[in-house]
């Protein structure tokens, strides 16, 4: 019997992509249940993370670990681009999968990293995932660019200033306080430990309702 794990990975938290997350995990689950000489050792699943990096995705370092440890002896997952993004991670953990006796499948891409011609099969699909994952990052650059261009503000609500529907709003209790950073730094000429400490002493909050000012805020 065959000990089987299976990694899937969405890249957004969307309601759609949510729902194809719950999907994949069904559909591994059963697979491998049908195969007569598999048994499913256990489904890792990353929700919402880039593929670009692995450092991020808890699942599959995790997945990793315990590949390493003898846990199982094949991955299924859907296809390459879920596997990783990023060409080098890809053929540098099949490469020490392999080693460990570890097979990895990619359905959708017909691989199996076990087989001999793998290697040059995966840097093909894992260049295109790349290549793709780049384009796609530059073609969402290029539309948050000409929005800005048009005023469309992107981020998050700070210090005196709040982001509402792309658009940037002066917080007036906030803005005080900004004013009064200001005030003692560029009129008072102090440091901004001083400032910190001052804001902490008048019982001032930070953005996030806190009163432990530091020189970092400032």
């Amino acid at each position: 019997m065959i000990l089987v794990a299976s990694y899937c990975r969405v890249s957004t938290d969307k309601d759609d992509q949510a729902n194809s997350f719950e999907a994949q995990r069904r559909y591994f689950k059963d697979y491998i249940t049908r195969q007569p000489d598999w048994e499913l050792y256990k489904v890792y699943a990353d929700e919402g993370i880039t593929g670009t990096s692995t450092k991020k995705r808890v699942q599959f370092n995790q997945m990793i670990h315990d590949a390493r440890k003898g846990k199982f002896k094949l991955i299924i997952t859907k296809e390459v681009s879920r596997f990783s993004r990023n060409i080098l991670d890809t053929i540098a953990f099949t490469r020490e999968l392999k080693a460990l006796g570890v097979g990895v499948l990619f359905m959708t891409d017909g691989i199996n990293t076990l087989d001999p011609d793998a290697e040059l099969r995966l840097s093909i699909m894992g260049s295109i995932a790349q290549e793709e994952s780049r384009k796609t990052s530059a073609r969402v650059k290029w539309g948050q660019t000409r929005q800005m261009e048009r005023g469309v503000v992107f981020g998050k609500s700070m210090l005196g200033y709040d982001v509402k529907d792309g658009k940037l709003y002066i917080e007036p209790v906030g803005a005080e306080i900004v004013k009064l950073i200001f005030h003692k730094y560029g009129i008072e000429k102090k440091g901004t430990s001083i400032i910190a400490r001052e804001l902490r002493e008048a019982g001032y909050l930070t953005f996030r309702g806190h009163s432990n000012w530091s020189n970092t805020h400032i």
